[in-house]
């Protein structure tokens, strides 16, 4: 497995959603608002969990990992398989890998970690000379 870079956890934020939700400070349509996209991007491209949906409780979540940096140009803002975030990991400098945990039954969804991948050295650029 790639070696994962600048870690960033948001168990804290979710736990805090959930309480309000649960409380009924927040209501269950503001956070079951998968979009339609989401929603096919964890179907195609999603990796199922262990983990129960926390408030429908009907399936496993699934994790989808979202993909983002200048060196990606096209692939950027797209969802990733595992198998490709490694093969990514090997051929690109340095991009940010965003997870979301998706419940394909009521559309809950939720950022669950962030971090960083790739091969820390830049790629060397082509140079064009002139005339070309």
């Amino acid at each position: 497995m790639q070696t994962q870079r600048e870690v960033v956890d948001y168990a804290l934020q979710r736990r805090a959603l959930l309480a309000g939700v649960h409380s009924g400070r927040i209501g269950t349509m503001e956070v079951c608002d998968a979009s339609p996209y989401l929603m096919r991007a964890a179907k195609f491209h999603g990796q199922p969990s262990d983990s129960a949906c926390p408030l429908c409780r009907k399936e496993a979540l699934t994790l989808v990992s979202w993909v983002y940096g200048d060196e990606l140009k096209h692939v950027a803002g797209s969802a990733r398989a595992p198998e490709e975030l490694t093969r990514m990991a090997n051929l690109f400098a340095e991009f940010t890998v965003y997870v979301v945990e998706v419940c394909r039954s009521c559309a809950w969804n939720h950022l669950v970690q962030s971090y960083v991948l790739g091969t820390g050295t830049p790629q060397p650029r082509s140079r064009r000379t002139a005339g070309q």
